[in-house]
């Protein structure tokens, strides 16, 4: 599946079930009184809104290259992936200031039944929507659809975490009047903790990535057996437009070679390179020493 493709599935099937998700779990939150609930039922609204980011960079990122821009726009992915992660901190810090007052004031709370369904329900579909996401991120190799999935996996964590706060409540009742509290606390750390991880992500590769050593191992080795020679490759950077990467890189040749054979070595590396990596190369030729 394309990467376009893959993207505005994820995207949608993540906002229509999220939706779902975030009314269920909000009813829930308000008949229990839950401030935990509530949290993360806002969290999952947030991953529907987030998916809304999604599927309006596929918009963007898919516009071909002009003069302005002409190594595309492909990196609007990732900035996709900040907004998203932005979303998160905004969400997790409000979750948390509420808890802590909600603590100070000691505010308890009478979950119930209805509660421990709701969150067992949330917890299965959301890690379902997370390996939704996760295929599909591996699949087309998409840091969006990847950072989404993440925000699933958030939203089915502090569910998790919602649900072993509720059933000890159950079990210790007025003992645990604080439960609530630390819950919201815990679910809000989760989201930050996701924010930092999909935050992460997303700008190395916007300031630009060390390239993978088993690349530069299987570039190096292709060149020696096709020259049996050690053109002494280094310098290797490679700078990703999502929708394609570029590499840069030197090797040594021969100081009395002529200007034209070396350009033809040269040029003939960066067609293997774009042929057998499916990578634009650009390489810088140097005087080999004695």
């Amino acid at each position: 599946m394309e990467k376009n493709k893959a993207q505005i599935l994820e995207g949608t099937v993540s906002v229509i079930v999220n939706t779902i998700l975030f009314a269920l779990k909000f009813w829930a939150g308000m008949v229990t009184g839950s401030l935990a609930l509530v949290a993360d039922a806002w969290h999952t609204l947030s991953d529907s809104l987030s998916s809304v980011f999604i599927i309006f960079a596929v918009k963007l990122s898919s516009k071909k290259a002009d003069r302005e821009h002409p190594f595309g726009h492909g990196r609007w992915e990732h900035i996709s992936s900040i907004f998203v992660a932005v979303l998160l901190g905004i969400v997790a810090f409000d979750f948390f200031e509420k808890s802590v007052i909600r603590f100070k004031n000691k505010e308890a709370v009478e979950y119930g039944t209805l509660a421990i369904v709701v969150t067992v329900i949330s917890i299965v579909v959301k890690e379902l929507l997370a390996q939704f996401a996760f295929y599909y991120g591996r699949k087309t190799d998409n840091t969006v659809v990847k950072a989404d999935g993440w925000h699933h996996r958030s939203d089915a964590l502090s569910s998790v975490i919602v649900l072993a706060g509720i059933i000890s409540s159950l079990v210790f009742g007025e003992k645990f009047w604080w439960m609530d509290s630390v819950l919201g606390t815990l679910v809000a750390l989760a989201i930050f903790y996701a924010t930092f991880t999909i935050l992460k992500e997303a700008i190395t590769k916007l300031l630009g990535e060390e390239p993978d050593n088993d690349l530069v191992k299987k570039i190096t080795e292709r060149v020696k057996a096709d020259y049996h020679n050690d053109l002494r490759l280094h310098h290797f950077h490679i700078h990703n437009y999502v929708l394609h990467k570029e590499l840069t890189l030197h090797i040594k040749l021969d100081k009395n070679m002529t200007i034209e054979k070396s350009h033809e070595i040269a040029t003939a590396i960066e067609k293997m390179i774009e042929t057998d990596f499916g990578i634009i190369a650009t390489i810088h030729t140097e005087p080999l020493e004695d």
